[in-house]
Order: C-alpha cells, then sequence, then structure tokens
C-alpha cells in the first residue's frame, strides 16, 4: 500500500515539474481584442499610453475566465461603460513575442456606443471609417479591419 502511494505521488511530482518546465520554456500568454463597430459602421482605435499608434483595445485573459467575459471586463477596464451586441468570437491568432506566445481571440462587437473615460492605458478613443483608416494605424489591427470588410482572408498570425 505505501509503495502504491508513493508511486503516485512520484508521477503527481513529475508532472507537475513537467507541466512547469513547459511553461517555462514554452509560455503563452492568452489575450482578447474587440472590433468594434458603431451604428454608423466606425471602428474604434485605441491610443494607448504604452505604445504608439492606434490599435484595437483589449487585453488579457485572467485565469480561469471565460474569454468572451474578459473582453467585456477589458472594455470597462480600459474605455469606460460600452453597450453593444454581445460580443462574438471573429478569429483566433497568434504572436510571437519576446520569449512567450500570445494567443488572441478577436471579438466583433456589433452596435457599439462608448461612454469614453480616459485610463491609465487608454488616452483616446476613435471611431474611424474602416475604407480609410488612420495613418498610424498599428499593423495588426490594419489587417483585422481589413479581414472584417472580406478585403484580406482571415490569416492565423496577428
Amino acid at each position: 500500500m505505501l509503495s502504491a502511494i508513493r508511486r503516485q505521488v512520484g508521477q503527481f511530482a513529475f508532472g507537475s515539474v513537467a507541466v512547469a518546465t513547459k511553461a517555462l520554456m514554452a509560455p503563452v500568454a492568452f489575450g482578447v481584442h474587440a472590433l468594434m463597430v458603431n451604428r454608423d459602421g466606425g471602428v474604434a482605435l485605441a491610443r494607448h499610453s504604452y505604445t504608439a499608434g492606434l490599435s484595437l483595445p483589449g487585453g488579457g485573459v485572467k485565469r480561469g475566465e471565460p474569454p468572451a467575459r474578459a473582453i467585456l471586463r477589458e472594455l470597462a477596464e480600459e474605455l469606460g461603460t460600452v453597450r453593444s451586441d454581445p460580443p462574438v468570437l471573429f478569429a483566433l491568432y497568434t504572436r510571437p513575442t519576446a520569449w512567450a506566445t500570445n494567443v488572441i481571440a478577436l471579438y466583433r462587437l456589433m452596435n457599439c456606443e462608448v461612454d469614453f473615460r480616459p485610463s491609465l492605458e487608454v488616452r483616446e478613443l476613435f471611431f474611424v471609417d474602416p475604407e480609410n483608416p488612420p495613418a498610424g494605424i498599428a499593423p495588426g489591427s490594419a489587417r483585422r479591419i481589413a479581414e472584417h470588410l472580406g478585403k484580406a482572408p482571415i490569416r492565423p498570425f496577428w
């Protein structure tokens, strides 16, 4: 009996070490972004405090948090009050960053209205004409808008 317990503890310990080693060697972060479309067809772009240019709003998914809930939380934290149709998963993407890989779920929110409140992360929010996006838009965000418009196929890389 004691040897069976030792074997199970050993397997658990080895499994835990293997999982921890894999997490350190190939870490993955899960994030969400929003393609927010207002009633006029404009797409929301944010000016973040920590990066140049304009990009789609979003953020990280907390441990155990459903991604559809995460995008609503992130938008409320970073932008203020957001009213829209329920978020619909548009696509999943991957993006290597430094030593980790980001997996990004992009949600499309239609009929958006925002009572914008500047935050530590987002300084400005604009709804722009997706057919003529402004200069300075982040390349990944520009690709997502083109996919939204059907002008480009959905690619797996952000």
